[in-house]
């Protein structure tokens, strides 16, 4: 993990951010109308693909993490209500630290419900007002990839949108008509960490 942290580096990236992440349900878009077009197109073409049903995903993230089927469908009832239903998850483990700006590494596999899986890494820089470190497992909800390739690229993270309920953190990260939503829980969850990019790549890299 040391090879990875540059202080310095991470600093320069974030000289111009201002803003940082609070924890609460708003709505995850500086432009509400913009947002809520394409939230309504994506759930549409949703609703003519494969995607997973809300059951599906709560007897996954209930296996993954390690939480109660009631737990699970209580963080999910939400993400369902804004999202819709899923054409992916990613299952997986990760490990950051920070000291105020930090970073966060992860390794998982991507699960497509039409039955495609991909392995994938992920790396970011993130920036809040928490110090120290955490390790644990992540499920990520996936919507509006069409190619499991697109998936490779950078996400930044949506103001406004990470809350935590049910015992676990949610957050949007968004791009280009693309929509993730981590799922973490237990101790460490970081929710003041969540300004800044995730990016997801084919192999291990650096988090800027």
């Amino acid at each position: 993990m040391t090879q990875y942290f540059n202080v310095r580096r991470l600093a320069q990236g974030f000289m111009a951010l201002s803003a940082v992440c609070l924890i609460g349900c708003a709505t995850p878009s500086n432009n509400p109308t913009s947002a809520a077009t394409a939230d309504a197109a994506q759930k549409q073409q949703q609703s003519n693909g494969s995607t997973y049903d809300e059951n599906e995903v709560v007897a996954a993230i209930s296996t993954h993490l390690g939480v109660t089927s009631e737990s699970a469908a209580t963080a999910l009832e939400k993400l369902f209500k804004d999202r819709g239903r899923p054409v992916g998850y990613i299952t997986g483990e990760e490990g950051g630290g920070a000291l105020t700006i930090g970073a966060r590494f992860g390794k998982g596999t991507l699960w497509m419900k039409s039955g495609e899986r991909r392995d994938l890494y992920w790396q970011g820089p993130t920036i809040g007002f928490d110090a120290g470190a955490e390790a644990g497992k992540v499920f990520t909800l996936v919507y509006g990839l069409d190619n499991m390739n697109d998936i490779y690229r950078r996400f930044p993270g949506v103001d406004g949108s990470a809350y935590l309920i049910g015992g676990m953190a949610i957050n949007y990260q968004r791009t280009n008509g693309i929509t993730l939503a981590p799922v973490r829980t237990g101790v460490g969850l970081r929710l003041g960490a969540n300004v800044g990019y995730t990016r997801y790549t084919k192999k291990r890299s650096l988090p800027f």
